[in-house]
């Protein structure tokens, strides 16, 4: 450990930008901002192939390291900890529950949500039964090591804290909940209704109303039964149409045959795979609303993101969704059909609740912000190094 005021702090960032997804959002912005804010700290950015040459800082005090295992590897669980001992740190920050059992150093680590100990069904994978018990257990195994062992853990909700708290008999003092942030999708927006109406030909969605989804397709997203009341909503809005908007994989892919199975056509169901965020944000000021019927979420930016662009949003009313969402979205169960139905059907013919929920949501899009997201961060480095150097 160093003996000076400046500690060697390592970022786990192989998760760093498009690559990881919503897990490659919130470490893109949590490195970027504590980068900017901090000169003193010198940090280590543990990198992966995708993302090593799309990471840059101009912070001095920055020393890249290419990581080549996989997450979920077992050469992540073999090789990761020796790049991490070799960097002779005082403090290792994991931003996700992916934390190397072989690890020696001091960490922190992010848990975004419980998914797999919610939903570990055999639907959510591409793995043959057996190989998915066991890496089922592994999973178990590993996520219940980091929570023991680690200084502190970062939740993103108080209900992600409950759930890790309940789920592993954790000291509440042990759980700091810190909330996501909100990205600007577009730095540079173009406010043109003309460009507006070019992105949207570009997706088929030329005159039609329409609801949109951003994200992915996995089971506990419950896009299933989204096409089911969608269905059902075609005879009251004949012309009414669903983006979903998700890079195409295994399960968009089983998705469409499951459209396909109620006779849903592309006239219909636009699935309109990857869309670069400057164009997303095209998506979310035309939709008549924005529909979230998730069974379980740790936090839930892609609503979020909907408000900061106008759209308003009926969302599930499980999990964290109303902690993080307040009173700006219009509720439903997800697990009750004729519920789905009716809030969607009334937030599509009653303009003036989209009206109001969009009000609502600019007011409550002002809790979250990735700067201040970073900044506890921070802070939770400098306690952790605070609490050692006292001992």
């Amino acid at each position: 450990m160093n003996i000076d005021n400046k500690k060697r702090i390592g970022i786990d960032a192989r998760f760093y930008g498009p690559v990881g997804k919503g897990l490659g959002r919130y470490t893109k912005e949590i490195v970027d901002n504590i980068l900017r804010m901090d000169s003193e700290n010198f940090y280590v950015i543990f990198l992966s192939p995708e993302n090593y040459d799309l990471f840059s800082s101009e912070n001095k005090n920055v020393k890249k390291v290419l990581v080549k295992s996989r997450w979920y590897s077992w050469s992540e669980q073999i090789f990761f900890p020796w790049q991490i001992y070799k960097e002779k740190l005082d403090l290792m920050h994991f931003t996700h529950f992916n934390v190397p059992i072989l690890t020696r150093v001091k960490f922190i680590v992010t848990i975004h949500d419980l998914i797999l100990t919610r939903f570990s069904t055999q639907r959510a994978t591409l793995l043959p039964p057996l190989y998915y018990k066991i890496k089922y257990l592994a999973y178990k195994f590993v996520i219940s090591l980091a929570v023991s062992r680690a200084e502190k853990i970062i939740a993103v909700s108080e209900f992600t804290k409950k759930d890790i708290e309940k789920k592993f008999k954790v000291k509440k003092d042990k759980i700091s909940v810190i909330y996501e942030g909100i990205s600007n999708l577009n730095l540079q927006e173009i406010e043109s209704r003309e460009y507006d109406k070019k992105i949207l030909k570009n997706y088929n969605i030329n005159d039609n109303r329409y609801l949109l989804y951003v994200g992915n397709a996995y089971p506990h997203k419950n896009l299933e039964s989204l096409l089911d009341i969608f269905k059902k909503l075609k005879n009251d809005f004949p012309s009414l149409l669903l983006v979903l908007v998700g890079k195409e994989d295994y399960f968009y892919n089983r998705l469409k045959k499951y459209a396909k199975n109620l006779n849903l056509s592309n006239e219909d169901i636009v699935f309109a795979d990857y869309v670069p965020d400057n164009e997303l944000v095209s998506l979310y000021r035309n939709a008549l609303a924005y529909v979230f019927p998730s069974l379980y979420e740790g936090f839930g930016l892609p609503p979020l993101e909907a408000m900061s662009y106008d759209c308003p949003v009926v969302s599930s009313d499980q999990s964290s969704l109303p902690e993080v969402l307040g009173d700006s979205a219009l509720y439903f169960n997800p697990y009750n059909n004729i519920d789905m139905y009716e809030k969607i059907k009334k937030i599509i013919k009653n303009k003036y609740l989209r009206k109001e929920l969009v009000e609502k949501g600019k007011l409550q899009i002002n809790q979250y912000n990735w700067f201040s997201s970073a900044y506890s961060t921070y802070k939770l480095y400098l306690d952790i190094n605070k609490l050692d150097i006292n001992k």
